[in-house]
Order: C-alpha cells, then structure tokens, then sequence
C-alpha cells in the first residue's frame, strides 16, 4: 500500500462526511418551517389568558366574551338560580363529574364545585354545547332555567350541568379565578 493510496482513503471519508453533514443540515432546514407552523400563532398566544371586568354586570344577568375562538358565559347567578342549583340530587344528573378545570377531576358536579365563588353567585362557562359545538341559549331558556341549546334539544340547569337532551357533558368550566373584586382572569 502506498503513500498515495492511504490519502485517498481519508479524503473519501471526509468526502462522505462531509456530504451526510451537508445533508442533514438541507434536510434540518426544508423540514423546520413543516414543524414550526404548527406552532399557535401569535394572535392565539395573546389570547391564552384574558381579563375581563365584570364590575357593571348586575345580578341575575349574564356577559358573553370571546376567549381563543369560542364563547365563555359569564353569569351573576341570583339567590333563586343559586338554590335551584343546589337543590338538584346528584343522582339527577347525566353528567356527575365537575367538568371544571379549577378542581380535582374527580369531583363531582355538585354546585358548589361549579361556581367560580364561595357563595355560588359567580359561573363562568365555555358557552359551547356538548353535544356538537352550538352555542346555547342563556337567560333562563329551557326546563331547567339556565341554557337551551336549540339545534338538537339539550337542556342545562342553572350551573350550567346537562338535565335533559343528546348532550353528553355539562358545560365546561375553563381556568378562571378574580384577580380583583371586579376583574375576573380567563386562562
């Protein structure tokens, strides 16, 4: 074996190397912007949490905002909403788990696990039915005086738990807490 043939040897390899490195850095770079979109977009960030000022909603009404594309119910329940609420055996409901992301998910849908307050007087719910995404009807519709969602028949109870119809969960109830006595903070 020559001199010459023991550099050529070499030379191949770093040719072969050389050419894999090169390689994988044009396939790093066509492949990154296929796995960077489908990052969220920056809109979609700013809206991962919101502030809302509840202070001139009045007992016994209820605001609508939008947080990340959907709608979120936010009511100021009355003391009969609340009672009503309240009286209702779980053993009556379709749906026993709290469907609140604030709590333990094994809680159960109790009302008092439901409302964003002690006192059960705040509810803060994605305002999106179960069943197949409509956005149901408030202010007292349907049996149970809380939502009615028309599209197919489901009837929510004043915490918004499913009572009659094809809806299979209760509202869901997303991240929300007061940061204040009138700003409550989604997300």
């Amino acid at each position: 074996m020559s001199h010459a043939e023991d550099h050529e040897g070499t030379r191949r390899d770093f040719l072969y190397y050389a050419t894999a490195g090169a390689g994988a850095v044009t396939v790093g770079a066509a492949v990154w912007p296929l796995v960077n979109q489908m990052n969220p977009s920056a809109d979609v960030q700013a809206l991962a949490s919101i502030r809302v000022d509840v202070s001139a909603l009045e007992v016994g009404s209820q605001l609508t905002v939008k947080w990340r594309g959907k709608p979120v119910f936010i009511r100021r329940r009355t003391e009969d909403e609340i009672s009503a609420a309240r009286a209702v055996p779980l053993a009556d409901l379709v749906d026993q788990g709290a469907e609140n992301a604030n709590v333990a998910a094994e809680a159960t849908a109790a009302d008092k696990n439901r409302a964003l307050d002690e006192s059960g007087e705040w509810l803060v719910m994605m305002g999106v039915c179960t069943h197949l995404g409509c956005v149901p009807l408030g202010d007292g519709a349907g049996d149970f005086g809380g939502w009615f969602c028309p599209c197919h028949g489901s009837h929510y109870d004043t915490s918004g738990r499913i009572r009659k119809g094809p809806a299979p969960r209760n509202l869901p109830v997303p991240v929300a807490e007061f940061v204040d006595a009138s700003t409550i903070k989604l997300g």
